[in-house]
């Protein structure tokens, strides 16, 4: 797909994959690029804009002698997923119109 991802679309993705459980961020990264090329060097500053605005959290686990870092939801980064997903579901519906030839 060579179809860009929106900033805001890309919160929201990450956003909806932690709602399901948490993530240390190579993981989530991974689970980002099987339906966007972004990188980690990508990925990295925009989970630390998440959780500057505490739409995200972190805890450290150790792992095989090392810490990993992990992202968690928070309730405000529930209510802006929410956000998000109303968001998205007004574009697609006017997309949809456009480009199914409806409009």
């Amino acid at each position: 797909m060579s179809i860009s991802i929106t900033t805001e679309l890309l919160d929201g993705c990450v956003l909806a994959l932690l709602s399901k459980e948490d993530y240390y961020g190579y993981t989530l990264t991974q689970r980002v690029q099987e339906f966007s090329p972004v990188s980690e060097s990508t990925m990295y500053p925009v989970l630390r804009r998440l959780k500057k605005e505490n739409w995200l959290e972190t805890y450290d686990e150790a792992y095989q002698g090392r810490n990993r870092r992990y992202y968690k939801i928070t309730d405000a980064g529930l209510d802006r997923l929410i956000e998000i997903k109303n968001d998205w579901h007004e574009y697609k519906e006017t997309l949809d119109n456009v480009l199914g030839g409806k409009g």
